[in-house]
């Protein structure tokens, strides 16, 4: 009989969700032990282990002696981190026979960091990117297994690049833990594709205001990249806050100057508003105040 390869899995919501579909499924893949994180619930992944009869592991420091021991006694081929919120330090992560990869929805070296999803909208992508790659002490700078890209229409939002990279993140982490199952693959260097690379930071309370003396493109952008399931886009009119959940751009809207921010008339939706250089239309409005053509939005 052939011997299972097996994996520790540390893990945290819907990617991890799907991607365990595919591990439990192969019957070739043994998942040992599930790590959830410790600041968050995953009832999910906690009856995936009653179902499965796998070990399940909360809360742990990773990096602990306590947990190597408990770790070392499972001997992992591989460790799995899919949105996963702890740092791997080198001790851990070379404990398994082929170390601990990750999966990150960004197209590295480029888009490393935090909601990536946001800011390639933000940043006018065409296109965002999965990556599989081993884990090293950076951050999401360790050798590339396998990278995949998908595009960006006009019609998507935050909401929509989510629900894709759910599954594409599945996809691609369970053909890459093959790769490495099988020996066929080449790791790639980081800097053998940019010397530098772009980190993003995480968003953070505040992030969230419009800043209506931006363009047109930049707003909508803006708009679409933080929407439910997001913190939505949020504007005052004086002290009572409103947010947008959608914006829709004017083709060919003529560039004006005039008072940005200023509501310049009622759509069936919602209304246009003017930016730096020309105006959008604002759409699934929330307010605390009754909204009227001519109030300004800032």
């Amino acid at each position: 009989m052939q011997k299972k390869f097996k994996i520790g899995y540390f893990a945290d919501g819907p990617w991890s969700h799907k991607a365990f579909d595919y591990l439990i499924s192969d019957e070739t893949i043994s998942v040992e032990f599930i790590v959830p994180r410790t600041d968050t619930e995953d009832n999910t992944l906690k009856s995936f282990s009653d179902q499965y009869g796998i070990k399940y592991l909360h809360p742990v420091n990773i990096n602990s002696e306590k947990f190597y021991s408990e770790a070392q006694e499972f001997d992992c081929d591989l460790f799995v981190s899919m949105s996963f919120n702890q740092i791997f330090r080198k001790e851990i992560i070379g404990l398994p026979r082929f170390n601990t990869i990750n999966c990150h929805a960004g197209k590295l070296p480029f888009y490393r960091g935090r909601n990536i999803l946001n800011w390639a909208l933000i940043n006018n992508e065409s296109e965002f990117g999965i990556t599989v790659h081993f884990v090293d002490e950076g951050i999401d700078t360790g050798d590339i297994i396998l990278q995949e890209t998908y595009p960006i229409s006009e019609e998507d939002d935050y909401k929509t690049l989510l629900e894709a990279a759910y599954v594409g993140c599945a996809e691609i982490l369970y053909k890459a833990i093959k790769m490495i199952q099988s020996g066929d693959f080449t790791p790639i260097k980081q800097e053998s594709v940019h010397p530098v690379g772009f980190y993003c930071g995480r968003r953070s309370l505040g992030d969230e205001i419009i800043d209506w003396n931006q363009n047109s493109r930049d707003i909508f952008n803006f708009i679409r990249a933080i929407c439910h399931p997001g913190p939505k886009a949020t504007t005052f009119l004086g002290e009572k806050k409103i947010t947008i959940n959608k914006a829709r751009l004017i083709p060919e809207a003529p560039i004006y100057k005039n008072t940005s921010g200023q509501l310049l008339n009622k759509t069936s939706g919602g209304f246009l508003v003017k930016t730096l250089d020309s105006f959008i239309e604002i759409l699934e409005i929330e307010s605390e105040v009754k909204l009227k053509v001519g109030d300004k939005l800032g």
